[in-house]
Formats: structure tokens, C-alpha cells, sequence
């Protein structure tokens, strides 16, 4: 999800209400931006990003794993929810990315530099991490963001290791051609969860008939929704929190609720709603591209 887009997936999950955004940076929401406590959320996983875009901190005595940068500002915000839990920057060996666009990538410059830390993303969103930009067809203003360099590519079904740590990379692609949801499994309480990243698998203005850059896009996301619906998810944290309602859960899991973020019925109904919301995407597309002609030049 991004600014470009509404937010009809979270609607249909009773997060928050539709709204229609314009593609400028200007008019992204606010909450994006603003401070938000960091937490731990099960085993050795730990939420650092901002109210309204999710940043993960895994850590190990070997050193630590961070997935996602959101936007370039708040790269600071991001390094100082790492000190407040009593970790340090420097203890970040590998950054992940869970899609090439500016609100989850556009930090990675400064916490690679920052960090010393091997940066690893899928070989579909090399280059536009390498490049600030993003690629397909879109109907939207995508905004830009710093260039990142990626030192080592993921293959689909490659597990990442560090120490303990071990992040499991499942290909998604149609938001982004190399859109990654990760996988892991931690201890809680006695019990082995599952727990699912799930990349953005929303249409976000992507042009879903006769796309130029990304031709195979609408049967990736096809794909994509069997993929993940097949996956078993104990705890599932998306990239935007508001899609698993994970503030909330925070403040249940303060309260004293010890399963506050275990649900495994999350993930089911917001691949649901996001197919549902792909495919009426897809019909209003045809009915306005006779011919399956190109709905229009790439940003």
C-alpha cells in the first residue's frame, strides 16, 4: 500500500474508513511519519518504525536483521527506536526490503550507511532500488527516493541465516516485479509460531492491462494471492500496520492480553480482500481499455 492508492483493503478488514489520496509526497498521511514507541511483539522480533509504516528489528547474539526502512526521514526515528530498546545500529548485520517503493525503501540508504550492513532484496526490485524508482506502469505521481546498493540478491525459497535468525523468502510479485513476503518461526510462551511479512499485494494504480514495463503483472498477482493464501501465518505483520491492527494489538498485549498477536485467521482474510480488490481493479481496467490497449506510459 502507498499513498496513491485508497485504502480499500484495510477498509474491508474494519481498520479504518476509505480514503482517496493523491500520489504527492505532500499529501501522504501524517501518521507515516509520526514517533511511535518502539515494542517487542513475539520472540526476538521488535517493531521500530513509525505509526503508519512498519519497520522489524530481529535480533540474535550473532547480530541483528532489519526489515524495511520507510520513508527517508524517518531513517533517524527508525535508529533511535533501535537505542530505546537497548540495541545499537551497528549490531544490524543484513537489511531486507519487502518491495522497492519510497515509503518502504526510501530509509535504507542512511541505515545501510549507518549500519555497515549488507543490504538483500529479491533480483525483481534490484534495480529500482538501485535506481530510486519505481518500474511498471502506473497511473499514479510514484515519488522517488535515495538510491540504495544491493550487495547480494534472494532467490525465491532462500532462507536467510544469521545466528538463530532465519528469514525465508517467498516471492509475491504484482504491487512491485520483485515484491518478497518473509517467513519465520520464533518461540512464545512454549509454543512455535509462524509468522508471515507480507509484502503489499495491493493495486496501488499499477495499470493491470497492457502494463509495457511489467507485462506479466495481473497473472503475478494471480499467483501471488494462491501463493500466500497457502500459507500458514500464527502472527502476520504487513508492512503498513493498520493491516493487522498491530497498535491495537500492542495495547491489548500491555493490558496483559499474552495472545494479543496471534491470529491465525489475519492473514486469510486480508489476501482475500486484497484479491477481491485486485480483481474489481482488473474489471474496471478492461472495461475502460478496448482491445487490451496500454492504460498509459510508465512515471
Amino acid at each position: 500500500m502507498s499513498s496513491w492508492r485508497d485504502f480499500a483493503v484495510a477498509a474491508a478488514l474494519g481498520v479504518m474508513s476509505v480514503a482517496a489520496l493523491p500520489g504527492s509526497a505532500a499529501a501522504r498521511p501524517a501518521i507515516w511519519s509520526q514517533p511511535q514507541a518502539p515494542f517487542r511483539i513475539v520472540g526476538d522480533i521488535y517493531y521500530v518504525g513509525s505509526k503508519g509504516l512498519a519497520a522489524y528489528l530481529l535480533v540474535s547474539p550473532q547480530g541483528d536483521i532489519l526489515l524495511d526502512g520507510t520513508l527517508p526521514e524517518n531513517a533517524p526515528m527508525i535508529e533511535r527506536n533501535i537505542a530505546a530498546l537497548g540495541f545499537r545500529i551497528r549490531d544490524i548485520r543484513i537489511l531486507l526490503n519487502s518491495h522497492a517503493h519510497y515509503d518502504h525503501a526510501g530509509g535504507l540508504t542512511r541505515l545501510k550507511a549507518d549500519s555497515g550492513a549488507v543490504m538483500m532484496a529479491s533480483d525483481g526490485d534490484r534495480w529500482a532500488l538501485e535506481h530510486g524508482a519505481s518500474r511498471g506502469d502506473n497511473t499514479a505521481s510514484i515519488p522517488g527516493y535515495p538510491k540504495v546498493q544491493v550487495d547480494q540478491t534472494v532467490a525465491d525459497g532462500q532462507t536467510v541465516r544469521l545466528g538463530p535468525l532465519a528469514m525465508t523468502a517467498l516471492l509475491t510479485p504484482g504491487h512491485t516485479p520483485g515484491c518478497t513476503t518473509w517467513i519465520t518461526e520464533v518461540a512464545e510462551q512454549g509454543r512455535r509460531l509462524n509468522v508471515v511479512f507480507p509484502s503489499c499485494f495491493t493495486v496501488a494504480g499499477n495499470v493491470l492491462i497492457g502494463n509495457q514495463a511489467y507485462p506479466r503483472i495481473a497473472a503475478d498477482y494471480r499467483s501471488s494471492f494462491n501463493r500466500l493464501g497457502a500459507l500458514k501465518a500464527d502472527v502476520v505483520l504487513p508492512a503498513h500496520p493498520e493491516f493487522a491492527d498491530l497498535l491495537r494489538r500492542q495495547a491489548r498485549a500491555k493490558a496483559g492480553d499474552t495472545a494479543a498477536f496471534i491470529d491465525a485467521g489475519q492473514l486469510p482474510r486480508l489476501v482475500a480482500a486484497s484479491k477481491a480488490d485486485f480483481e474489481k481493479a482488473l474489471a474496471a481496467q478492461a472495461a475502460k481499455t478496448p482491445g487490451n490497449a496500454s492504460l498509459g506510459p510508465q512515471p
